[in-house]
């Protein structure tokens, strides 16, 4: 009789240690509730704002678009700066009625080519001359490769509309996905430039 107690404790025994061995290792596999409920984290875009601007208005609106973005600055610079004279629309003799009259023209960047590596959205601002974006903008579109990115135009005007300055732009570039252009004014505030934002992401 002892001895049937005996195994019989060591039955009761050996299973307790190999019930708490199991739950042990279950616990250990599975995963919380948290940690498979968890999302993925995804690596924000890098964004640049390039601009052309001979007034300072784009250049104002372009400052507050990477304020607002995160994102970097870039100045687009004439390698012949442009003087009060050039920018009298009304001659037709002036530097800016000139070279929007000729389809060819190219104007020349100043400074070093722009590394547009692991850029994945573009903001390209300029004023409208004659209807149309600047020959420098021209000149910028035709010297880089936008594949991969996101190129959004904006540009600044008293008056005039955006017109199919951003649709020259993007024929002449090639490459690159091109959304719809957005034209404002001169005066444009941070609280408008932050709904067009907001609208297009």
């Amino acid at each position: 009789m002892r001895s049937v107690k005996k195994l019989l404790a060591l039955f009761l025994t050996a299973g307790t240690v190999f019930c708490l061995a199991g739950c042990a290792g279950t616990g250990a596999e599975a995963p919380s509730q948290q940690e498979a409920s968890a999302p993925a984290e995804t690596e924000a875009e890098k964004v640049l704002v390039a601009y052309f601007s001979a007034t300072g208005n784009t250049k104002n609106a372009a400052e507050n678009i990477a304020e607002i973005t995160g994102g970097d600055l870039y100045e687009i610079i004439p390698a012949e700066a442009y003087t009060e004279e050039d920018l009298d629309y009304g001659n037709d003799q002036s530097r800016t009625s000139l070279e929007m009259n000729d389809p060819d023209a190219r104007p020349e960047i100043a400074g070093e080519a722009l590394d547009l590596e692991g850029y994945d959205v573009l903001y390209l601002g300029y004023p409208i001359w004659h209807g149309q974006a600047p020959r420098i903008m021209d000149t910028f579109a035709e010297q880089y490769d936008f594949d991969g990115m996101t190129v959004i135009p904006f540009c600044t005007s008293g008056g005039s509309g955006i017109g199919s300055s951003a649709e020259t732009l993007e024929e002449l570039a090639g490459s690159g996905s091109w959304l719809e252009g957005q034209r404002f004014s001169s005066g444009v505030s941070e609280e408008e430039l932050q709904e067009w934002i907001d609208s297009i992401q």
